[in-house]
């Protein structure tokens, strides 16, 4: 597929078409009230971390968000165990602060449904780490949401991020496969990377499912089970994540 990528900043024009992208998120994951909060600034604030992709047609096919964050400021150092959201916070409160970032956490890769299966995903990786080589970093970290997780909501996360292949020695997992292939390497787990929580009416809604009982549900889409509390009236989404660092 013939691709054109540029940042939001070279083409603000993109960011409606963007938006409108057919993509495979689960409804619940638009309630990550970090997300829900932040998201939007990302294109308002740090266009130049936005990466957008058209095709031959000019279609927008696929987009790539990341943001800039100061990993080694006093208090911090580690990738954090509150992974995606955690990245979020942080990035805003150096920017709102003014502190000079020195690291780059991807956020978001998302491929148009019409165009999955075309090595987007790799592609739109590729393009994210040569932007933040061209804004002058050295390193990009991603809190990685392991594609093939969802199929085996009751696996230990613990154990399913460090799973290889026995052919090459790669991940199991195909998303974590391809940031293996760029060059990362997995570092550790992040447990509670995203938290969704909400009433047991609103998961019904979003799940088409009962939600009728206490204990651990499993819900299309979701890493991990949901654990409903149905006599107290809400259910919450603990999504654990894996932590990957690039170096540029």
């Amino acid at each position: 597929m013939e691709l054109t990528i540029t940042t939001l900043a070279e083409r603000p024009e993109l960011e409606g078409p963007m938006w409108q992208m057919k993509d495979l998120w689960p409804e619940f994951m638009m309630y990550d009230p970090v997300g829900w909060a932040n998201m939007g600034r990302i294109v308002r604030d740090l266009p130049e971390y936005v990466l957008v992709a058209t095709d031959a047609d000019g279609k927008v096919v696929a987009r790539a968000f990341s943001v800039p964050f100061q990993l080694h400021a006093d208090g911090r150092g580690e990738l954090p165990d509150t992974g995606w959201d955690q990245m979020l916070l942080w990035a805003f409160s150096d920017l709102r602060q003014g502190r000079t970032p020195d690291t780059v956490s991807a956020i978001e890769v998302c491929v148009d449904t019409a165009a999955l299966g075309r090595g987007l995903s790799a592609t739109m990786l590729g393009a994210m780490r040569d932007n933040a080589r061209r804004l002058g970093f050295s390193e990009v970290v991603a809190p990685v949401r392991p594609n093939g997780k969802h199929l085996e909501a009751a696996s230990s996360i613990h154990e399913y991020a460090f799973r290889t292949r026995e052919s090459d020695g790669l991940p199991h997992d195909p998303w974590l496969r391809v940031h293996v292939r760029a060059g990362a390497v997995i570092e550790k787990v992040a447990p509670a990377s995203m938290t969704v929580a909400s009433s047991v009416e609103r998961w019904r809604e979003w799940t088409g499912l009962p939600f009728d009982a206490d204990g651990p549900v499993e819900v299309d889409g979701a890493l991990v089970p949901v654990h409903c509390e149905v006599s107290r009236g809400y259910a919450v989404y603990v999504e654990p994540n894996v932590w990957v660092r690039h170096r540029l």
